[in-house]
């Protein structure tokens, strides 16, 4: 079984997360950021995987702490429980319409982070959710992970299915290039390792 527990405290945060790649679609999510607990919940279930996440965070000041230091931490997780990445497919890449929302994720396991996001999203807030904190928990997960990820809008005028596209298809992509293949001897590279 593919999975990794983590903690990071903070004087601004506290996480403690628990991620099982081959699991059900199953989560626990409490961030203390509503729209961002039912992000992760999509993100999760559109992934197959389990995930567990209890987040005490200085919401008083904002959301931003909270949302960063998840992405950290899921990096961090994800990294872990990948192991050697030996079997994997490595890549993905899928397109997700949620109604007039249409968006694409790519990823790559490569080893190598970088995140290219292409998406305008109509409004600084989902009810009290800052729409900005999208892109920083992407690249807090890509610098953590070391995955290459792209996330592109094709379109969009609603907010929030934007950003559900994307987390949806993000959950897509993760199973998708975590899958094993059996016909991958050690790891998809020519270099011998990612």
């Amino acid at each position: 079984m593919r999975s990794a527990e983590v903690v990071r405290k903070t004087a601004e945060t506290k996480v403690e997360l628990q991620l099982n790649i081959d699991g059900n679609g199953n989560s626990s999510i409490d961030t203390g950021v509503g729209f961002f607990n039912h992000m992760l919940t999509l993100m999760t279930k559109h992934g197959f995987m389990d995930l567990a996440v209890k987040c005490d965070g200085d919401s008083d000041v904002d959301d931003h702490h909270s949302v960063e230091d998840v992405g950290i931490v899921l990096g961090q997780a994800f990294l872990q429980a990948l192991g050697d990445k030996a079997g994997i497919r490595r890549y993905a890449s899928v397109f997700t319409p949620m109604d007039e929302s249409l968006s694409q994720v790519s990823i790559d396991i490569s080893g190598r982070p970088f995140l290219y996001f292409d998406v305008e999203i109509p409004t600084e807030k989902v009810g009290t959710f800052d729409t900005e904190l999208v892109e920083e928990f992407f690249r807090a997960f890509v610098n953590q992970s070391g995955v290459t990820l792209h996330i592109q809008l094709l379109h969009g005028k609603n907010s929030h299915h934007i950003i559900e596209s994307i987390f949806k298809g993000f959950g897509r992509v993760l199973d998708e290039a975590t899958a094993i293949d059996e016909r991958i001897k050690g790891v998809r590279s020519t270099k011998g390792m990612l």
